[in-house]
């Protein structure tokens, strides 16, 4: 178990990409950290420059007291699970979870009970002289988690482990690795580009784009206190809606063609201004006769998905999407009035997409 510190990392490539700009986390002991964001915003290099399979170009990472910065990977004392498994074809389950105590020179007999006490954990005790070939998809997942079991290190490492796996699977793992690092209480760090894995599993998160970190904080935070318009954006399924207003000259009300709704109190200083309006689709209702302030709107497309349904519409020149009760009735260009609680509603700067 490890404190994972790291300050003012940056990675640049020699043809000039800047991968990783100045990232400054600390990781506690026995938290499960997730690293998110989309293709190319440096999740990965900070996740492999950590384990040291790249080279950092500048900054310093500390796994516990140590500066692992020069310290090859074998000498960190972590274990990284792979998104390809990575296992030996020609080598049975066992095999393939004792490989690294055995390269290490540990004694048979501790080789042979660690991989027993990994195989009981992940429950593939019966898979142990089998080869990858006879394993399915999660079967041999497992392996490779527990190849990482096996090693008891300091701090787990995780580069996209499920996204090879259906979707089925992917739940049903997830809820597997929540259990296995509750069960084993070591640092862990997870890089994903799913948010909805970095939202179940992590203890906090980490937002990152274009090489930058956005936000750091626990799931919730993230989704009900977005730092940002990209985080807002990011985190949450559906993603949150956007459209442009410009705030009342007396600051109580958000106003573009076809809509017009009250502000929280916070935004009245903003009055006069053109901001970005961002209103979560799980936020918005069906109005009744009491809501004064709603909008009026025709439904583009009706998704039923069985435990909600998603209303698809336009408001203010931008595409909608509301998450509605399965026992609300409409069609597709049935007219429909919407409402919001004020308190509900996101505000971002139009120039630094800040939240307000």
């Amino acid at each position: 178990m490890a404190i994972v510190t790291i300050r003012d990392l940056n990675k640049k490539y020699e043809n000039g990409f800047h991968a990783v700009k100045d990232v400054n986390l600390e990781i506690r002991d026995k938290e499960f950290m997730v690293l998110v964001g989309p293709s190319g915003c440096g999740k990965t290099t900070t996740l492999r420059m950590v384990a040291g399979l790249e080279e950092i170009t500048s900054g310093e990472i500390r796994i516990g007291e140590r500066v692992v910065n020069d310290l090859p990977p074998m000498d960190r004392d972590i274990a990284m699970v792979f998104q390809n498994y990575a296992l030996y074809p020609h080598k049975t389950v066992f095999d393939n979870m004792a490989f690294g105590l055995q390269m290490r020179k540990y004694p048979k007999d501790e080789v042979l009970k660690r991989v027993r006490d990994a195989a009981d954990i992940l429950g593939i005790e019966a898979l142990l002289e089998r080869k990858p070939r006879q394993l399915s998809g999660g079967q041999r997942q497992r392996v490779a988690v527990g190849r990482a079991i096996v090693r008891h290190p300091q701090v787990f490492l995780f580069d996209e482990p499920l996204s090879n796996l259906d979707a089925k699977l992917r739940v049903q793992m997830r809820v597997e690795l929540k259990r296995l690092h509750e069960r084993l209480e070591t640092t862990a760090i997870y890089v994903t580009h799913d948010q909805v894995e970095a939202m179940t599993l992590g203890t906090r998160v980490v937002v990152m784009k274009d090489g930058y970190v956005q936000q750091v904080g626990e799931p919730l935070v993230l989704y009900g206190q977005p730092a940002n318009k990209f985080v807002a954006g990011f985190i949450g399924s559906p993603a949150m809606n956007f459209v442009d207003v410009s705030i009342s000259g007396d600051g109580r009300h958000a106003e573009t063609e076809g809509l017009r709704l009250n502000v929280p109190d916070r935004i009245r200083a903003h009055g006069g201004k053109r901001l970005t309006l961002g209103v979560r689709p799980e936020a918005l209702r069906i109005a009744n006769g009491s809501d004064e302030h709603g909008f009026a709107t025709k439904v583009d497309v009706v998704e039923p998905l069985g435990n909600e349904i998603l209303l698809n519409f336009r408001a203010g020149g931008a595409p909608m999407v509301a998450r509605v009760d399965p026992g609300v009735r409409l069609k597709a260009h049935e007219s429909v009035r919407f409402a919001v609680d004020p308190e509900r509603l996101h505000f971002f700067d139009a120039t630094s997409e800040a939240a307000l």
